[in-house]
């Protein structure tokens, strides 16, 4: 067992889904095991880091008013906590979006040598963006990969419109190639939604992505490394209500999880096989989610999640408790293993 003794929980953005990022972050601190470590939630948002509150080993959890929240002096990751200097021992990550779901936080720390959970900076950054890490994916020859068409803000736009219809077809899907939560992303059924759909994806970041709709059923698996080797968790299927598994859907109570997902066998093994075959080829580490379309052409990937959802409700804490873990071990497991 690794001798950490301080975790740091870093949970708000600088993204769109701060908020959510917050609710996952107060999850998880709440699941880390009290009695092995010392817990302290930082909240970073904007390059202002604060601790938010802490839990010493064996007490109860200690929530800081802002405006009593120690300050973390990021020369060395550090906070005055109850008049004592913590240094913390372990990052565990739970931002999504940026600065911690594309690398950034992640290269700060290694720069420390602090330990952190999930990916490494480089990793990091390829998954985050959608059109990056579907290209590293475009010649495996065990999951399908949708068309999509790349555009950066500020390249002419002219008759992309009618280029995007004849390369993909309608519906299509146009998005933020870095983005979380469903934030920018639209369903386009019509050619004259197409130019507004791209104002919406560029208002959540500088690139983006149209790509071809794929028809059939959304399905997730989860991986993580259990110090010996890479295991799949169950596998969910995510039945909306919505157009698609939109920020209403994942956040409002409008779609139905089910999981372990109904399917038949064979395709939950490939599903789990593929999940850990993309871990591996990717260079993954920690815990990192995966979402699917499983149409009657194949099995399409979607995207990779290295900071998925840790809510109660979530997806991963779902699988989890399918799998008969509970989270404090499952969140053991990955801590130990990062």
């Amino acid at each position: 067992m690794k001798n950490y003794r301080s975790i740091a929980v870093i949970y708000g953005s600088d993204s769109s889904e701060w908020e959510v990022s917050v609710r996952s972050g107060e999850f998880t601190a709440s699941q880390i095991d009290g009695e092995r470590y010392d817990v302290y939630e930082v909240f970073a948002r904007f390059g202002k880091w604060s601790v938010a509150a802490y839990r010493l080993k064996g007490q109860e959890r200690v929530a800081l008013a802002e405006a009593e929240r120690p300050q973390v002096d990021k020369s060395d990751f550090s906070a005055i906590v109850a008049g004592s200097r913590i240094k913390f021992d372990f990052a565990y990550i739970m931002q999504h979006g940026t600065p911690g779901e594309n690398g950034l936080m992640q290269g700060y720390l290694e720069m420390l040598g602090v330990p952190h959970s999930g990916c490494n900076a480089f990793v990091s950054a390829i998954t985050f963006d959608k059109f990056s890490c579907k290209s590293y994916l475009k010649d495996v020859d065990y999951v399908k990969c949708a068309k999509d068409i790349f555009l950066r803000k500020g390249e002419s736009v002219d008759g992309l419109a009618e280029k995007a219809v004849a390369q993909l077809g309608l519906p299509m899907f146009v998005k933020p190639t870095d983005g979380g939560s469903s934030f920018g992303v639209t369903k386009v059924k019509k050619i004259e939604d197409f130019d507004k759909a791209v104002e919406y994806a560029f208002a959540e970041g500088n690139m983006l992505i149209a790509e071809a709709a794929v028809v059939g059923r959304e399905l997730t698996c989860a991986v993580y490394f259990n110090g010996v080797e890479n295991v799949a968790l169950p596998v969910i299927e995510i039945i909306t209500e919505n157009e698609f598994f939109d920020y209403e859907a994942k956040y409002q109570g409008h779609s139905r999880e089910v999981c372990p997902a109904q399917i038949p066998d064979a395709l939950r093994d490939e599903i789990q096989t593929v999940s850990k075959k993309i871990y591996a080829h990717l260079g993954c580490a920690g815990l990192v989610r995966m979402d699917y379309i499983s149409s009657e052409e194949g099995l399409y990937f979607l995207e990779v999640n290295t900071i998925p959802g840790m809510t109660s409700a979530s997806l991963v804490p779902q699988m989890v408790r399918a799998s008969g873990m509970s989270m404090t071990d499952f969140l053991n497991t990955v801590i130990e293993n990062s």
